[in-house]
């Protein structure tokens, strides 16, 4: 399968790479890139040859979020049409949260909003010490809805309060700290500490790491199909606020939305 916004490498150990591969954009998601990593999780999923995934960005960024394409679409559109978009992001999450393979995110640099939701699928995080992170819907007047279950389950409620609804940027040691990230390194160690994350792997039999991963799926915060449709429901009841109005007005005018206060 070819694909415009990603590439897929697999070794001969059986370990493949998935890129996000926009890095003119730091990576940012738009509804081609959505669509083709829902089909690239079911490649993977399916192939019997693939042992790990690590997933990663080209470039820069590991994910800037969504696509400002993307974004002024959304602004435009009714809510069917904000909602279908919402879900199709939320059921990407999906398809890579359940990926039956051990999946190892490589972030090589910043990643923000959805690019938080994509860490927070993975298995383990491995993150550059430069890297910096931030939840960063709400200075748009947005939620971070879609990718909630996620980040909740991956952070804890007590610890993604203190980054969820203040949009403030950090650095990878507090990411670590929240739970998001498992281990941070420099650049130069990047790809040895990816490999050390990967060799015990292989060493595994891999239906019982599926279903390993799948039991500890089912033991912990339960994300169905009613718990993704009320975030679809909350994100675009938001988007027909006016501060969503007003703030992605003012984003795309590159002017400070009406609620900044200047210190």
């Amino acid at each position: 399968m070819s694909f415009e916004t990603i590439s897929i490498t697999t070794d001969e150990r059986g370990v493949s790479t998935l890129t996000l591969d926009r890095a003119d954009k730091h990576n940012a998601l738009s509804a081609v890139m959505i669509d083709e990593l829902t089909a690239a999780a079911a490649q993977l999923a399916n192939d019997p040859a693939v042992r790990v995934v690590i997933l990663t960005g080209s470039g820069a960024s590991f994910c800037a979020g969504g696509d400002l394409g993307w974004m002024r679409e959304q602004f435009h559109a009714d809510r069917a049409t904000r909602m279908a978009e919402a879900r199709k992001l939320a059921r990407m999450l999906k398809a890579l949260n359940e990926l039956p393979k051990p999946l190892i995110a490589r972030v090589q640099g910043q990643a923000f909003g959805g690019g938080i939701g994509m860490m927070s699928v993975c298995d383990t995080v491995v993150a550059v010490d430069s890297a910096k992170f931030g939840l960063t819907e709400v200075r748009l007047g947005l939620i971070p809805a879609t990718i909630s279950p996620y980040v909740l389950a991956r952070m804890g409620e007590g610890n993604a309060r203190r980054v969820f609804m203040s949009a403030r940027l950090f650095g990878a040691e507090e990411a670590k700290d929240l739970g998001l990230v498992a281990r941070v390194t420099d650049m130069n160690d990047l790809d040895q500490a990816i490999e050390a994350e990967i060799k015990p792997y292989l060493s595994a039999a891999p239906a019982a790491v599926a279903a390993s991963k799948a039991l500890a799926r089912s033991l912990g915060p339960v994300i169905s199909e009613d718990v993704i449709e009320d975030t679809v429901n909350r994100l675009a009841d938001t988007w027909e606020t006016p501060e969503a109005q007003e703030g992605i007005s003012a984003f795309f005018n590159k002017r400070k939305p009406s609620w900044v206060i200047k210190n």
